[in-house]
């Protein structure tokens, strides 16, 4: 198996865009309204999906990766329908956070690209973490 940090593997992931992806299916008052295409968060959502799946054969028993910085254009728009291939490569390590590289790109072309970093922690504490936050 190749290695998961070897700066010369890329991993990717794909997506066709639906309706629920877009940037309109983000807006909740009645007088919002965006574009029929995909929505910046689907996008960043599909770079930290490509991310983990590098750091998943790191991962020990009862740890996650999680999403720590993030550094991201998107340039250009993909409607419904279409296919979007997301890629992440490795570029190297700073104390516990994992760097990549990461961009996607439908038929037309490059849409996104940009710097991601991962931690690797465990589960437990992550959501023991979040539990704190809401009184519980």
């Amino acid at each position: 198996m190749t290695d998961p940090l070897d700066p010369e593997r890329v991993e990717t992931v794909h997506l066709t865009v639906e309706t629920s992806m877009t940037a309109d299916a983000f807006a909740r008052d009645p007088d919002e309204y965006y574009p029929q295409v995909l929505a910046t968060p689907v996008m960043v959502a599909e770079m930290e999906r490509a991310c983990a799946a590098l750091l998943r054969p790191l991962l020990q028993s009862g740890e996650l990766s999680v999403g720590a910085k993030l550094d991201v254009s998107h340039v250009a728009p993909t409607p419904v329908g279409g296919r979007v291939q997301t890629s992440a490569r490795f570029t190297g390590r700073e104390g516990v956070l994992y760097w990549f590289n990461v961009w996607s790109e439908d038929a037309g072309g490059k849409i996104g690209q940009g710097r991601h970093a991962r931690a690797i922690l465990p589960q437990a504490a992550i959501e023991s973490r979040a539990a704190a936050r809401s009184g519980s």
